[in-house]
């Protein structure tokens, strides 16, 4: 515990030396190259786009720092642990998701550096990004599957199912699910890396619990960096964490609760992710096979804003019932042990 305890603060610490220096930096690039601007001939999310107009000032980008501080340190951790060698496979599955997801978000983020923009996509379209999500995916799950070993599922009250193959692609499918959950989530400050955080720290007890050395490490390493992340990221937020940090961050959330073996502890640990999504997704088959919105605005924590809840008391209240979640989650987690 106490080198658990010492990883958690060194990564906050780095990640608090670069953080300032980082946003001085995304600021200037803001002003110098921000002068074209892209337009779309309608927007798909008008009243979306009304809600988000205060946020356009504010630097988005934030996750690129923390995808590398959290991957140096990790790779660091493996080089300098000579007495109990972490699991080399896990770590490479790790680092391959945040990387990989990561740089596929990425290529939002540098266009939204470096140009203004209305709406919510602007990089690869929705098609393209899903297809390349899912073959990412596929190599990650394959990965699990070959290299980690993991070809079951277990779901409390149901028991364990050996699934074989048929792991690969219900993998994939809850890394893309996750991935696109907390970056639907990533709209109002503090709200997704406070949500993820307690997450963290479900896994992180689930890891130490399991003696999981190299998860519960990484899982340290990553608390660090949001901790520092998150102080900058509260309302009224100074930078945002960016498509890189979100696709990187639910994919990886994901990856970690595959590692545990616990599918429905990862359903229910990430809860809100699940709920905010589910409400997007709802949003959108209303209105293509209804022709109508179930809510003015989606995702839910957008239409609380809509109707005038202010946004600290949106993010503290979401921040809340991901708490009740997560001590849920763990405590079925536990109960399966």
């Amino acid at each position: 515990m106490p080198y658990l305890l010492g990883l958690v603060l060194v990564s906050f610490i780095l990640t608090s030396v670069f953080m300032v220096p980082f946003i001085d930096l995304l600021f200037f690039l803001k002003r110098k190259f921000q002068r074209q601007t892209i337009n779309k001939n309608e927007s798909q999310t008008p009243i979306h786009d009304v809600l988000m107009k205060a946020d356009e000032k504010t630097p988005s980008g934030g996750g690129i720092l923390l995808i590398l501080i959290l991957a140096v340190l990790s790779i660091v951790f493996y080089l300098l642990n000579f007495r109990i060698k972490p699991d080399i496979f896990v770590l490479t599955i790790l680092l391959f998701t945040l990387i990989s997801f990561g740089s596929l978000g990425l290529l939002d983020d540098i266009k939204l550096i470096f140009t203004r923009r209305k709406g919510k996509f602007l990089g690869l379209g929705r098609k393209k990004l899903l297809v390349i999500q899912f073959i990412l995916a596929g190599l990650i799950g394959t990965a699990l599957y070959f290299l980690a070993g993991i070809n079951n599922l277990y779901i409390a009250g149901l028991g364990n199912f050996v699934i074989g193959l048929w792991y690969i692609p219900v993998a994939a499918f809850i890394i893309v699910s996750f991935a696109n959950a907390y970056n639907i989530s990533d709209g109002l400050d503090g709200l997704s890396a406070g949500l993820l955080l307690i997450c963290l720290f479900a896994f992180l007890g689930i890891a130490s619990i399991a003696l999981d050395l190299t998860l519960a490490s990484f899982i340290g390493i990553w608390i660090g960096t949001l901790f520092a992340f998150l102080y900058f990221n509260v309302w009224p937020a100074r930078i945002f964490m960016g498509d890189g940090g979100s696709f990187a961050f639910g994919a990886t959330l994901a990856v970690v609760g595959l590692l545990t073996g616990k599918i429905m502890a990862l359903g229910i640990i990430g809860g809100m992710f699940v709920v905010i999504a589910g409400s997007s997704l709802l949003q959108i088959l209303s209105k293509k096979i209804f022709k109508t919105k179930v809510l003015p605005v989606a995702p839910i924590h957008m239409y609380f804003k809509y109707i005038g809840w202010e946004e600290p008391k949106i993010v503290v209240r979401f921040w809340l019932a991901q708490g009740l979640f997560a001590i849920f989650g763990l405590w079925l987690a536990l109960l399966s042990k």
